[in-house]
């Protein structure tokens, strides 16, 4: 059922195109406001927005500004965001919170995902998915995007679940969830700044068409959740698995000394390594985001086709 326009607002741009069959390609905003530094997660989030357009599609960057979902953003909130402090990092968990107290807050995997598909939007470009950290098995710190897939019928591109997770782990409960993990043109699950985790892909699939095609035949089937497709950082910007391993538990070590906990673990993690990295994490991490954005407007075209 669609969502209250009090609660919903989608800009004019990605509503002309959704009622008009253009293809959409949905961006979270968590990238924006814990994910990377000022200025360069402006500077990331306008360049993710224009290699959509080029590619023919339409970005709709999601979050919440004072309780209401905001699908598509303006110049001025990407702003907004990429400078805010103490922004609310919603989750499932954490949204209709937001909304029903007038919160302002960016949104992560999990988030999108429920906005997105209350938007009508099928495909979702980001960096990488969260997922179970390590330790897991004492903490119980387990991912809600995990859970996501398997109810929230969206197609994820990603760079592959973020290396400092247990990838292992990860990988076992999308499978218990009935989650399809694609490889795209890689037989190797991607490891976000690396292309090679040591991991199988369970599956894959080649072209955009081959994705759109799967999607149609999951719902001629009945089957429910999402897909995640998982897309290798290009070559030239991978950092190899054996380097960034050893910066990995460096920083996983400091975050513990640290007693970083909960929803603070990524973001810091993410920022120790773009210290210990001399900021070439940084780069890596803008050029995957931009090349899974290419491809989630390729599939978005492909899909619109395939479902036409």
């Amino acid at each position: 059922m669609p969502l209250p326009s009090k609660l919903l607002s989608i800009a004019t741009p990605v509503a002309k195109a959704l009622q008009s069959g253009q293809p959409v390609v949905a961006l979270e905003s968590t990238i924006i406001t814990h994910g990377m530094p000022y200025p360069r997660n402006l500077e990331t989030a306008q360049a993710v927005e224009d290699e959509i357009r080029q590619r023919g599609a339409v970005p709709a960057t999601i979050a919440v500004f004072e309780g209401q979902i905001h699908i598509g953003l303006s110049a001025e909130q990407l702003e907004w965001l990429a400078l805010a402090k103490d922004v609310m990092k919603l989750s499932r968990a954490d949204l209709a919170f937001a909304v029903s107290k007038g919160r302002t807050g960016s949104t992560t995997v999990a988030a999108t995902m429920v906005a997105a598909q209350q938007a009508g939007i099928r495909v979702f470009a980001t960096g990488g998915i969260g997922g179970v950290h390590r330790g897991a098995e004492s903490s119980f710190d387990i991912s809600a995007d995990l859970e996501e897939f398997s109810q929230t019928e969206v197609i994820v591109v990603c760079a592959g679940a973020k290396a400092i997770l247990d990838l292992n782990k990860t990988l076992e409960v999308l499978e218990t969830n009935g989650v399809p993990v694609v490889g795209y043109g890689c037989d190797q699950l991607p490891a976000f700044w690396s292309r090679d985790s040591g991991l199988a892909a369970p599956l894959r699939l080649d072209t955009a068409q081959e994705i759109a095609d799967h999607a149609r035949v999951r719902h001629q089937l009945g089957l429910t959740g999402g897909t995640l497709i998982t897309n290798p950082v290009p070559h030239q910007y991978e950092i190899p698995s054996d380097v960034i391993s050893t910066i990995i538990d460096q920083a996983l070590q400091d975050a513990d000394e640290q007693g970083v906990k909960g929803k603070e673990v990524t973001p810091f993690l993410l920022s120790r390594m773009l210290e210990l990295t001399d900021g070439k994490s940084l780069e890596t991490n803008i050029q995957l985001v931009l090349n899974n954005a290419r491809l989630a407007a390729d599939i978005a075209i492909a899909m619109k086709q395939t479902f036409a």
